[in-house]
Protein backbone atom coordinates (compact mmCIF):
# COMPACT_ATOMS: atom_id res chain seq x y z
CA UNK A 1 0.00 0.00 0.00
CA UNK A 2 3.05 2.41 0.75
CA UNK A 3 4.24 2.52 -2.83
CA UNK A 4 0.89 2.33 -4.42
CA UNK A 5 0.23 5.80 -1.86
CA UNK A 6 3.53 7.55 -3.51
CA UNK A 7 2.31 6.84 -6.91
CA UNK A 8 -1.37 8.21 -6.70
CA UNK A 9 -2.41 11.00 -9.30
CA UNK A 10 -5.38 12.74 -6.84
CA UNK A 11 -6.15 13.53 -3.37
CA UNK A 12 -9.11 11.09 -3.82
CA UNK A 13 -6.81 8.12 -4.86
CA UNK A 14 -4.58 8.85 -1.72
CA UNK A 15 -7.50 8.99 0.98
CA UNK A 16 -8.66 5.27 0.02
CA UNK A 17 -4.74 3.84 0.29
CA UNK A 18 -4.61 6.20 3.22
CA UNK A 19 -7.90 4.52 4.74
CA UNK A 20 -7.06 1.23 4.12
CA UNK A 21 -3.47 1.90 5.84
CA UNK A 22 -5.19 3.43 8.85
CA UNK A 23 -7.59 1.09 9.09
CA UNK A 24 -4.65 -2.22 9.76
CA UNK A 25 -2.88 0.21 11.66
CA UNK A 26 -5.95 0.52 13.78
CA UNK A 27 -7.37 -2.77 13.82
CA UNK A 28 -5.29 -5.65 15.61
CA UNK A 29 -5.64 -9.31 14.57
CA UNK A 30 -5.05 -9.74 18.15
CA UNK A 31 -9.26 -9.62 19.73
CA UNK A 32 -7.19 -8.62 23.04
CA UNK A 33 -5.66 -5.73 21.68
CA UNK A 34 -8.53 -4.39 19.18
CA UNK A 35 -11.36 -5.11 22.14
CA UNK A 36 -9.08 -2.40 24.05
CA UNK A 37 -8.10 -0.14 21.68
CA UNK A 38 -12.07 0.32 21.02
CA UNK A 39 -12.40 1.19 24.31
CA UNK A 40 -9.33 3.62 24.56
CA UNK A 41 -10.64 5.09 21.38
CA UNK A 42 -14.46 5.23 23.12
CA UNK A 43 -12.96 6.71 26.04
CA UNK A 44 -11.21 9.56 24.12
CA UNK A 45 -14.36 10.23 22.00
CA UNK A 46 -16.17 10.78 25.42
CA UNK A 47 -13.76 13.23 27.15
CA UNK A 48 -12.73 10.19 29.97
CA UNK A 49 -9.02 11.42 28.88
CA UNK A 50 -8.05 10.25 32.04
CA UNK A 51 -9.51 6.53 31.25
CA UNK A 52 -8.06 6.60 27.61
CA UNK A 53 -4.54 7.21 28.80
CA UNK A 54 -5.13 4.79 31.43
CA UNK A 55 -5.94 2.12 28.66
CA UNK A 56 -3.40 3.24 26.57
CA UNK A 57 -0.78 2.77 28.84
CA UNK A 58 -1.72 -1.06 29.53
CA UNK A 59 -2.01 -1.27 25.84
CA UNK A 60 2.01 -0.02 25.50
CA UNK A 61 2.81 -2.22 28.46
CA UNK A 62 0.90 -5.15 27.19
CA UNK A 63 1.84 -5.15 23.92
CA UNK A 64 4.95 -2.97 23.47
CA UNK A 65 5.32 -3.62 19.81
CA UNK A 66 2.20 -2.41 18.50
CA UNK A 67 2.76 0.41 16.58
CA UNK A 68 -0.44 2.45 16.92
CA UNK A 69 -1.00 1.87 20.74
CA UNK A 70 2.12 4.01 20.95
CA UNK A 71 0.16 6.36 17.78
CA UNK A 72 -2.65 6.60 20.21
CA UNK A 73 -1.22 7.34 23.53
CA UNK A 74 1.31 9.91 21.89
CA UNK A 75 -1.79 11.44 20.20
CA UNK A 76 -3.30 11.66 23.82
CA UNK A 77 -0.45 13.52 25.50
CA UNK A 78 -0.54 15.98 22.86
CA UNK A 79 -4.44 16.83 23.22
CA UNK A 80 -3.35 16.86 27.38
CA UNK A 81 -0.22 19.17 26.60
CA UNK A 82 2.31 17.00 27.55
CA UNK A 83 4.50 17.53 24.08
CA UNK A 84 7.67 15.44 26.08
CA UNK A 85 5.39 12.40 26.49
CA UNK A 86 4.41 12.87 23.34
CA UNK A 87 7.59 12.93 21.48
CA UNK A 88 8.77 9.92 23.45
CA UNK A 89 5.81 7.99 22.19
CA UNK A 90 6.10 9.12 18.59
CA UNK A 91 9.80 8.43 18.81
CA UNK A 92 8.72 4.69 19.71
CA UNK A 93 5.89 4.45 17.33
CA UNK A 94 8.39 5.13 14.45
CA UNK A 95 11.34 2.87 15.80
CA UNK A 96 8.48 0.31 15.36
CA UNK A 97 6.66 1.37 12.28
CA UNK A 98 8.88 4.49 10.90
CA UNK A 99 6.33 4.26 7.63
CA UNK A 100 3.95 6.38 10.55
CA UNK A 101 3.12 9.63 8.24
CA UNK A 102 0.91 9.94 11.42
CA UNK A 103 3.30 10.41 13.68
CA UNK A 104 5.51 12.20 11.72
CA UNK A 105 3.00 14.81 11.23
CA UNK A 106 2.26 14.79 14.63
CA UNK A 107 5.85 15.36 15.79
CA UNK A 108 5.92 18.60 13.24
CA UNK A 109 3.29 20.25 14.67
CA UNK A 110 4.96 19.70 18.51
CA UNK A 111 8.19 21.12 16.46
CA UNK A 112 5.94 24.17 15.71
CA UNK A 113 4.62 24.87 18.86
CA UNK A 114 8.03 24.73 20.37
CA UNK A 115 9.24 27.10 17.83
CA UNK A 116 11.35 24.58 16.06
CA UNK A 117 10.24 25.25 12.81
CA UNK A 118 13.52 23.84 10.61
CA UNK A 119 13.01 20.32 12.75
CA UNK A 120 8.80 20.64 11.97
CA UNK A 121 9.41 20.83 8.11
CA UNK A 122 12.02 18.22 8.08
CA UNK A 123 9.68 15.35 9.45
CA UNK A 124 6.61 17.05 7.31
CA UNK A 125 9.01 16.55 4.32
CA UNK A 126 9.72 12.92 5.30
CA UNK A 127 5.71 12.54 6.09
CA UNK A 128 5.28 13.88 2.63
CA UNK A 129 7.35 11.63 1.18
CA UNK A 130 5.57 8.76 2.54
CA UNK A 131 1.79 10.59 2.02
CA UNK A 132 2.05 13.16 -0.59
CA UNK A 133 -1.43 14.45 -0.34
CA UNK A 134 -1.12 14.57 3.75
CA UNK A 135 -3.63 17.45 4.45
CA UNK A 136 -1.18 18.93 7.36
CA UNK A 137 0.72 19.72 4.90
CA UNK A 138 -1.12 23.09 4.80
CA UNK A 139 0.88 24.10 7.81
CA UNK A 140 3.82 24.70 5.68
CA UNK A 141 2.92 27.66 2.78
CA UNK A 142 6.00 27.04 1.55
CA UNK A 143 5.60 23.11 0.69
CA UNK A 144 3.11 23.56 -2.75
CA UNK A 145 0.59 20.98 -3.26
CA UNK A 146 2.24 17.54 -4.64
CA UNK A 147 5.57 18.85 -3.29
CA UNK A 148 8.00 16.38 -1.23
CA UNK A 149 10.96 18.45 -1.65
CA UNK A 150 12.27 21.92 -0.86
Amino acid sequence: MFAQLKVVHSAGEADDIVAQIWDLWSNPAVPDLAERMQAAAAATRDGDLPQALSLLSAIVTDYPDYSEGWNQRATLYYMLGDYDSSLADIARTLALEPRHFGALSGRAMIELKQGNRAAALKDMIAALAIDPYLQSRSLFPELAPNTTNV
